[in-house]
């Protein structure tokens, strides 16, 4: 990912990744396995140890203002203006 960014013109320490969810948040954050994260499959411990290593940074965004919906979700027209507006594409 930073490879990515770095050919684009982005150059992070650590890339920020934007959540909305708290509780995936906290998993990250939490160093200890526990029997309440045990059952998750190891393919979402990849961000975990990220987060460990320093290369990502979790933040928390309201679900309302999740750009990536735009991307990953099929939406009203309200809603799809709303969220290209904050991306800057359309006033």
């Amino acid at each position: 990912m930073k490879t990515q960014l770095r050919d684009f013109g982005y150059n992070y320490k650590r890339v920020p990744i934007y959540c909305d969810s708290k509780s995936a948040i906290a998993i990250t954050a939490n160093p200890v396995h526990h029997s309440k994260t045990k059952h998750i499959d190891v393919r979402y411990h990849f961000i975990k140890d990220h987060v460990e290593k320093g290369d990502i940074e979790m933040h928390f965004v309201q679900t309302d203002f999740q750009l990536a919906d735009l991307f990953t979700k099929p939406l009203d027209e309200k809603r799809f203006y709303f969220l290209i507006s904050k991306l800057g594409l359309y006033k």
